[in-house]
């Protein structure tokens, strides 16, 4: 009996380096039974030649002024024929054949909302950057013992699941924290496939740093409903950082890198203050509007 069809979604922008080596891979893979599904946001760089050759179901183009990670996703979902839907990042290769299947077989328990895949950087990655895969997905990954985490670059959804509530459009980070963890707060789960893996990493300057720490902890500061005072500057910047800077210091040693601890710890200070000013920020777009 041959396997059921799973959709593909993904998103690209300008990633022709990657594509190159990610649409191979995903013809590649030992599940046949699957459909494609492209967003673009007006490549230039002859990505959309790479994908028209790749014969999607879907080849959607928006510009770049119209990208908002929910809607997109949200459009991905609805144009999906199957009921799992598998999201990849145009920049994010599957370093094997197996890539597919353990998130599609994942998302045949109903009690599962949710899977996504294990990231390793590529081999240019920053050290700074390199730890944090480490701690996301490395074999004693720390984001087994924090109150949330998910990555939506290799993931998957069930679409009926989706159905009860999509992705919010008035987030532009963290909107799949946000829907996971709503997941969950409905009883699902959200699953870690560590089979299904993935080469995907950035290289962010300190600029960009802040931007994506200021973003995400923003969406956080607006879907927030403890209390704000968990966010503050002794323990969201100052122990934050000092902790950022010992896994670091240990990543570092351990690889041999040490030289690349000082920009770790000029990195990490951009982000720890970027956190605390975008919840505070969130926090209060948050109060306005249910006041």
């Amino acid at each position: 009996m041959s396997a059921p069809l799973v959709s593909i979604v993904m998103r690209s922008f300008n990633e022709a380096w990657a594509l190159q080596d990610t649409l191979p891979a995903l013809a590649s893979q030992n599940w046949r039974s699957w459909e494609l599904i492209v967003i673009d946001s007006g490549s230039t760089d002859g990505s959309q030649d790479l994908i028209r050759a790749a014969k999607p179901a879907h080849f959607i183009q928006i510009t770049p002024q119209e990208y908002n990670p929910s809607r997109v996703m949200n459009h991905g979902m609805r144009l999906a024929t199957a009921e799992r839907v598998i999201f990849l990042n145009a920049d994010a290769t599957p370093q094997n054949d197996h890539w597919l299947r353990p998130l599609a077989e994942t998302l045949d328990d109903s009690r599962v909302a949710a899977c996504f895949g294990r990231q390793i950087p590529r081999p240019d990655c920053q050290a700074v950057f390199a730890c944090d895969y480490d701690r996301c997905f490395g074999p004693h990954r720390e984001s087994a013992r924090w109150d949330h985490f998910f990555s939506m670059v290799s993931s998957g959804l069930r679409k009926d699941v989706w159905q009860q509530r999509g992705f919010r459009e008035d987030l532009q980070y963290a909107e799949d924290d946000e829907y996971t963890r709503w997941c969950r707060a409905q009883g699902y789960q959200v699953s870690y496939v560590e089979e299904s893996v993935v080469m995907h990493s950035h290289n962010y300057t300190p600029q960009q740093s802040w931007k994506r720490s200021y973003g995400d902890a923003r969406a956080i500061g607006k879907a927030w409903s403890q209390r704000p005072g968990a966010f503050n500057w002794p323990q969201t910047v100052l122990l934050g950082w000092l902790n950022d800077v010992r896994h670091d210091l240990r990543w570092c040693l351990a690889h041999r890198r040490i030289h690349e601890l000082a920009h770790a710890m000029r990195i990490r200070w951009q982000q720890r203050r970027a956190k605390l000013a975008g919840f505070h920020q969130g926090w209060r777009e948050q109060q306005e509007v249910s006041s």
